[in-house]
């Protein structure tokens, strides 16, 4: 099997929470967490923090973790992660690249571990993060998962799979096929699912988020 890297970006400028990814939770940057998780997670050939900012490449060094610079307009708000994605696969070679999110600290070691093997074991291309609710889902007034013309016991209920992208993974060769053909890479080829809960699926956006992954952690601690 090929080289498995882990990528974990880290943008500095952010809208609604100032270098979000330097914020501490329980006195750790998050961005600090998201590497140390890796190196713990023990399934990676290499692990790269992508940044824009250079100012991420000390932390990274001093983590034992190596640093990509990416273009400075690919660090705007403009920039989507396909786009930091594709720019980083044509620079490293690698297999399959894992985006470990250091916005979702609550994900823990063992779960990127699973993900990794689960993929590895699996037959996608992409392999998703997703929460599984398993309650009536509807979509502009449509029922998704259940129907008006029945009540069925929630237990019962195909469970509705939300999409967390606190951590992806891609396999080089179809994602870079996909641009090359001006398809959309994100969801190339097969897609596969793996479900966290949903506190491991929180993801930290503003202040408040910040709060509440402070709070479940220390719950979470005891």
């Amino acid at each position: 099997m090929g080289k498995t890297i882990a990528m974990i970006p880290a943008r500095m400028g952010s809208q609604r929470l100032a270098k979000k990814n330097l914020r501490e939770l329980q006195g750790v940057p998050l961005i600090v967490r998201a590497i140390r998780k890796c190196h713990e997670a023990g399934c990676f050939d290499e692990i790269w923090v992508n940044s824009e900012n250079a100012e991420f490449g000390p932390i990274a060094e001093a983590e034992n973790a190596r640093f990509h610079q990416r273009p400075e307009e690919l660090g705007n708000n403009n920039a989507t992660s396909e786009d930091f994605v594709t720019e980083f696969f044509n620079v490293h070679d690698c297999e399959r690249l894992v985006q470990v999110h250091s916005i979702a600290p609550l994900l823990t070691a063992a779960e990127v571990r699973d993900f990794v093997v689960a993929w590895q074991g699996s037959t996608h291309d992409v392999m998703l993060s997703c929460i599984e609710d398993q309650i009536e889902v509807a979509f502009k007034g449509v029922p998704v998962n259940f129907t008006f013309a029945e009540k069925t016991n929630s237990q019962d209920l195909t469970p509705v799979q939300r999409i967390t992208w606190s951590i992806t993974g891609w396999t080089r060769e179809t994602f870079l096929a996909a641009k090359a053909a001006g398809q959309t890479a994100t969801y190339a080829g097969s897609v596969g699912f793996f479900a966290v809960s949903a506190i491991s699926g929180h993801v930290i956006k503003t202040q408040t988020d910040l709060d509440v992954a402070e709070a479940l952690l220390a719950a979470a601690q005891g």
